[in-house]
């Protein structure tokens, strides 16, 4: 239960965090440390939930902006890195990076709360 609530708790406050256009683009792990702080869990289940809840976000919502044009830019953006030209391994490691960023920090303040 904490797991889930920590999921869902995480992608709501980087969510939140992404609305800001003042803020910095790796302003979502500060909401990964902060829920993880808030909610005690294992080492593993603090990092895989921050993983799982920013990946999940951050996927949808390039799935979402990308539906809406068609893939034309990300399309093109894969044919540049060494993607093969599929926008689909564009999108999934755009989430691959956004989910290891908040994994680990929320590693971080799950080491920091067992000391």
């Amino acid at each position: 239960m904490k797991t889930i609530a920590s999921i869902v708790l995480t992608a709501l406050l980087a969510f939140v965090f992404g609305l800001f256009t003042q803020l910095p683009w790796w302003c979502f792990a500060i909401s990964s440390f902060i829920v993880a702080l808030a909610i005690q869990q294992s080492p593993l289940k603090s990092f895989l939930s921050g993983f799982a809840s920013v990946w999940i976000l951050w996927v949808a919502l390039a799935l979402f902006k990308d539906i809406a044009n068609q893939h034309i830019l990300s399309t093109k953006v894969a044919q540049i890195l060494p993607l093969g030209g599929s926008y689909l391994v564009l999108i999934l490691v755009t989430g691959l990076v956004g989910g290891l960023v908040s994994g680990f920090a929320a590693l971080t303040a799950s080491y920091i709360r067992i000391k």
